[in-house]
């Protein structure tokens, strides 16, 4: 069993009430009024080519106003156009082309103007614009071929449309394209693939472009994709692979960014619009993105990552959003970022948009426009339209920037006020009038309405009112008494009364009095309270087997001059009452119960003020046999709840409270929990009142005076604690004076002028007796005057007409129709601050270093503090960098020095810099007056770490050192330090340092060797020292794997051991033997046996001749290994070196006719060998193993 919240529309009514409480009083439509707009068409008027073009004016006044139009701000005339007309008794324009013309001729700047003899009221200008939808170009679009593991751009390049399409990309089967980290759309509509795969050409890629008003989608033409491969087989099994590209043979590369292009760009965004900041990185295996913001943490309530992390969004940015953003490409090869500057700027927006005025004649009143925006926007004012500088004089009227002030206000001055202002981001226009009327106070709503309100509840008594000058409002109830006015009640500005908590002394009729100095006017509401609908008798959670029959109590109690409803819902629909299903007023009974029977089951009582509901949960057993083991069936489970509360013993400050346990389902109860509600402070709330032992059953409770006790039991064993037990019969204790005095007493201002004096109340079980109230009293502290006291109903009081920040003696006593409480404790309490009169004097500072400053000063005399003294502050601004060329923020910035000292420190301050300085007294209300300015200059410092330091390796013999400067030198740079050292594993190398000019910002480093990594510690030096260093390494290679622990700790170096040494050399004498006996050989001038045609190659079956003939074998036409190869499986031809000469057996030699060569041959190919040794076969020991074969 359980009892809902109430449902969220009775949450959304009290809100609602409460909203429109302080809105402007508005002119009945009887009386005379200038124009008002109340409808237009949006400033961007996108219309549909294929409809009628309508562009809404709408406006109210008295007389009806009549309307005219500018385009292109020329007049435009309606009449003399047969397609355009205006509907009746408004200004929207109907422009018509079911006759023919074409909408484009139509496009412009549309403004409407409302007139009447009072003024003329403008409505926004109009921009109409037709929605276009033009055609995709048609273009022949070649296959595009691209490596596997090469990044790739698919360009969409859509037909400008307004507005701009919706763009995605599909096959041309129109299957959507799969996207993730590696294969995405970008923002501009591009596809974009960090690397390519084999698996990419499986289909065509096409660009759509959805346009909104018309509907339609266009299609490109497909792109389709030709990848080429160093592996000729698209093995679906290597997609799993651990290492996917490797195994693929595609080369591992570090990120580079497709988009934006290089490492920096910088973005401009409107505020309130959202930002969008994109990363698309190319690399192999795919980079991961993460985004950053310089000098603080992205807006974790605005920011959000799109499209996989490549876009970051943040939504309705504002100033603070702007900065340095930059986001972070990573893979195992290494990383790179690119830095975003945001710019945020601003399209106007109010700060204080001008609104009605309404005077009587004679008064006084102002007009305020006041907008804020970046560029900062300039102020126009016109009067019925026109500039204001156009108009006929008024000597009543006074310009002050954005304000017009009216003075001794006349009937004639009667007009509509615009006010226009604009930046190069946008514009906002505002009507206001200026009406003067003398009119006696007027009830605006019927008389004599019936409110009727639930008991404790906050109502309304609406008293709409008009008058001018503008009335003066008072509530009284039953025709008699004060005005109603504080405690538990509240006057809004357009005449409602609030009742915080109804009571049912509240009842009665109440009267609303409107008063000026034409006369009164005044109207009745008669309020009946009705008592709350309750459910004393609530459903309970139930198990029950299939077939049998279960009853669903709802007992409630309600006013009984309101109709009841009880209705039912399972699982939170309206339930069907079947054949199978009974309702009654306080139970629903179902027969037979079916499975489809288990769920939920709420009881609704509500009558037409209000609602209450208990909810309970209804468990169908699908078994239907009776377990013979009750230990087995049911095991230890949380108790039952207690029933049968009856109370006994009833006394003024006690009562006994009985009960009867519920089952204890196998686990022993320990404790009993008593909880009471009282229905006077907080109806329906249940407190804890105080626990007892598990093996008791009754229990003597003390109790305060004057509470109306319900009392409820809760069971508790090792397994959790019952359900509770129904309430039971209430018991209300006589009441007494209260025995205590309201807590937290404090007294502060909240105006220079006043002390505002606040409590906690009491509750329910303090407060002993009906109409509880608290008697303020205060006084002047040390004056010894008479106390000055008030009865309040609420937790605070005001005291105006207060010196500043002077000390008063408070008290708080409540008191109740039973008599005061004792007598209270005195608190001392402040009037309200005004700003500090005098800033500190004397300022001096004195520099420390070069980021730190000593401040020392005057203290101010306290009668000028005029509150209590938080601190002094300086605030301090970065004027200018002495490097001519760097920019500076000059944002201010404050340092504060709480209490009342006459010295500080100012750290944290940019070396090398000119800086501004004021100070000014910090007390409750604000700051006091500033200090005169101070300027003083940082000496040098040691820089910040260079930027974007970057290591590359482009072989295995050197390595590219690149850095950038540091972003803030903090002097003149006069070089740049670098220490490296060569490391294997555990094993360091000897350290060497390098110094640069500080114009330099690459370096190239020759390796000592190819398998050691390096590491780089960077840093900048000025005058004053060296800087903050950054340090890296120098990356892997590809194929090197990690050393494990025990090989780089036992294994050394194997180019310096010396068995591999001697290993070497006796392979180098090993070949200058070969070579030598390659030279005896060639020396002998034997003849070689050929093949009877000298153009026939030797083939690969014919066999070796014993006489010194070799096989020239077919292996050399074989693909090298690493030869490319297209999907086909076709091999490229590569041509081949190898010929007859390459071997001694061509070029210039002679034959015989039976084909022997001449014996000249030998003898002439031997000299060519001996004098230049240009054959590059004569020295080679391959062949000279095929010479001795």
């Amino acid at each position: 069993m359980a009892r809902p919240q109430p449902p969220p529309w009775v949450h959304a009514a009290v809100l609602l009430c409460l909203l429109g409480l302080g809105g402007a009083i508005e002119i009945p439509m009887d009386l005379s009024q200038p124009p008002t707009i109340t409808k237009q068409s949006v400033k961007d008027h996108i219309v549909d080519p294929r409809d009628n073009i309508l562009i809404e004016c709408e406006a109210k006044g008295n007389p009806a106003p009549s309307f005219h139009w500018t385009r292109n701000s020329r007049f435009f005339n309606v009449a003399k156009d047969p397609r355009v007309s205006m509907r009746r008794r408004s200004g929207t324009l109907v422009i018509d082309f079911r006759s023919g013309g074409r909408p484009e001729e139509y496009e412009g700047e549309y403004q409407c103007f409302a007139r009447n003899k009072f003024g003329t009221a403008l409505s926004n200008r109009i921009r109409l614009q037709v929605s276009k939808s033009p055609l995709w170009p048609k273009e022949n679009l070649d296959p595009v071929v691209v490596q596997e593991g090469a990044p790739l751009t698919l360009q969409c390049n859509p037909p400008p449309g307004l507005p701009s399409p919706v763009i995605f990309w599909m096959s041309s089967s129109m299957e959507p394209i799969t996207q993730d980290k590696r294969v995405s759309q970008g923002h501009n509509g591009d596809l974009y693939f960090s690397n390519v795969m084999v698996q990419d050409m499986q289909t065509d890629y096409s660009c759509n472009a959805r346009f909104h008003f018309t509907h339609t989608i266009q299609q490109k033409n497909p792109f389709t994709l030709k990848v080429l491969t160093n592996h000729p087989y698209n093995d679906s099994s290597l997609r799993n692979h651990p290492d996917m590209y490797s195994a693929r043979g595609v080369s591992e590369r570090t990120p580079s960014f497709m988009y934006p292009q290089g490492t920096a760009s910088s973005q401009m965004v409107l505020r309130g619009m959202d930002l969008l900041l994109e990363c698309i990185a190319s690399g192999v295996p795919t980079p991961d993105i993460a985004w950053y913001k310089k000098g603080g943490d992205l807006p974790s309530d605005k920011a959000k990552f799109e499209n996989f992390n490549k876009a970051l969004r943040i939504t309705s940015v504002s100033e603070e959003d702007s900065g340095e953003y930059f986001c972070l490409a990573s893979n195992k090869m290494g990383s790179i970022r690119h830095t975003i500057s945001v710019r945020v700027k601003a399209a106007p927006y109010w700060l204080d948009e001008p609104k009605n005025l309404i005077l009587a004649p004679g008064e006084d009143g102002r007009l305020v426009c006041r907008a804020n925006g970046n560029p900062k926007p300039t102020v126009q004012w016109m009067v019925n339209g026109e500039p204001l500088q156009s108009a006929p004089p008024n000597p009543n009227r006074e310009v002050a920037g954005d304000t017009i002030i009216f003075r001794d206000t006349q009937i004639s001055s009667r007009a509509v006020y615009q006010c226009n202002t604009s930046n190069e981001h946008g514009y906002l226009l505002a009507n206001a009038f200026v009406s003067v009327l003398d009119v006696p106070p007027r009830m605006m709503s019927p008389r004599n309405q019936l409110i009727r309100v639930i008991l404790y509840n906050r109502t309304r008594l609406d008293c709409p009112f008009f008058g001018s000058p503008i009335p003066t409002l008072r509530w009284f109830k039953n025709g008699q008494g004060s005005n109603l006015d504080g405690g538990n009640y509240h006057v809004y500005e357009n005449g409602s009364l609030e009742i915080k908590m109804i009571r049912k002394e509240d009842q009665g009729i109440y009267t609303c009095v409107a008063t000026n100095i034409l006369g009164k006017a005044e109207n009745q509401v008669r309020l009946e309270v009705k008592d709350p609908t309750r459910i004393f008798r609530m459903p309970e959670d139930q198990v029950v087997k299939r077939g049998t029959t279960v009853q669903l109590e709802c007992r409630v109690k309600h006013d009984p001059s309101l109709k009841l409803t009880v209705s039912w819902l399972k699982d939170d629909q309206p339930l069907y009452i079947g054949n199978r299903m009974k309702k009654e007023d306080d139970s629903l009974t179902i027969f037979g119960v079916a499975e489809r029977d288990q769920g939920s089951y709420t009881c609704v009582a509500s009558t037409e003020l209000d609602q209450d509901l208990a909810k309970a949960y209804l468990t169908v057993l699908a078994d239907q046999t009776t377990p013979t083991n009750r230990l087995a069936a049911l095991p230890k489970g949380r108790p039952d709840r207690p029933r049968d509360l009856e109370l006994t013993d009833l006394a003024e400050r006690s009562v006994r409270l009985t009960w009867i346990p519920g089952d204890d389902n196998n686990s022993p109860i320990t404790d009993y929990v008593v909880q009471f509600e009282e229905d006077q402070f907080q109806p329906g709330v249940w407190h804890d009142h105080s626990k007892f032992p598990g093996s008791v059953n009754s229990a003597v409770l003390q109790l305060s005076p004057y509470v109306n006790y319900q009392f409820r039991v809760i069971a508790v064993n090792e397994v959790g604690s019952s359900h509770p037990s129904l309430p039971s019969e209430r018991y209300r204790t006589s009441g007494a004076p209260p025995e205590s005095n309201p807590s937290d007493v404090k007294g502060e201002g909240t105006r220079k002028n006043n002390m505002e004096i606040t409590w906690t109340p009491m509750n329910a079980t303090s407060a002993f007796g009906p109409n509880l109230r608290y008697i303020v009293k205060w006084r002047r502290k040390e004056t010894r005057e008479t106390w000055n006291n008030a009865t309040v109903w609420g937790s605070r009081y005001v005291v105006g007409q207060t010196p500043v920040y002077v000390p008063y003696e408070i008290r708080v006593q409540a008191e109740n129709d039973f008599g005061k409480g004792p007598e209270p404790d005195t608190v001392i309490g402040y009037s309200g601050e005004d700003y500090p009169r005098a800033a500190p004097t004397d300022v001096k500072i004195r520099v420390l270093n070069s980021t730190a400053i000593n401040l020392q000063w005057n203290r101010v005399y306290s009668d000028t503090v005029q509150g209590q003294l938080r601190e002094y502050r300086a605030y301090y601004w970065r004027e200018s960098s002495l490097l001519k060329s760097l920019w500076v923020s000059q944002k201010r910035q404050q340092a504060g020095f709480p209490g009342d000292r006459l010295r500080g420190v100012v750290s944290r301050l940019f070396p090398y810099s000119n800086y501004k300085l004021e100070m000014v007294v910090v007390n409750g209300r604000g700051d006091g007056p500033r200090s005169e300015t101070k300027e003083f200059t940082t000496p040098e410092g040691v820089p910040s770490a260079p930027r974007r330091f970057r290591v590359r390796q482009p072989n295995l013999q050197t390595i590219n050192l690149e850095w950038d400067h540091p972003e803030h030198p903090n002097g003149i740079l006069t070089g740049y330090s670098l220490r490296y050292l060569p490391f294997n594993g555990t094993k360091l190398g000897k350290q060497m340092v390098e110094n640069f000019s500080p114009n330099q910002t690459k370096f190239t480093v020759q390796r000592a060797d190819p398998v050691s990594r390096y590491r780089f510690t960077l840093s900048a030096r000025t005058q004053v020292g060296s800087g903050e260093a950054v340090t890296e390494e120098s990356p892997a290679a590809p194929n090197e794997a990690t050393p494990t622990a025990a090989y780089t700790n036992n294994q050394p170096d194997i180019v310096t051991q010396g068995w591999f040494i001697g290993l070497m050399c006796a392979i180098a004498l090993l070949v200058l033997i070969l070579l030598i006996v390659c030279f005896i050989k060639r020396s002998r001038g034997g003849k070689y046996p050929v093949r009877e045609k000298k153009d026939v190659p030797l083939g690969p079956e014919d066999p070796k001749e014993e006489d010194g003939s070799f096989d020239y074998s077919d292996e050399d036409n074989k693909p090298l290994q690493g030869s490319q190869t297209s999907l086909d499986g076709t091999i490229k031809q590569q041509e081949s070196d190898d010929s007859l000469v390459d071997y001694g057996e061509g070029g210039e030699g002679q034959f015989n006719e039976d084909g022997s060569f001449i014996g000249q041959y030998t003898v002439k190919k031997d000299k060519e060998e001996t004098e230049g040794n240009e054959s590059s076969e004569a020295t080679s020991p391959v062949n000279a193993i095929y010479s001795l074969a």
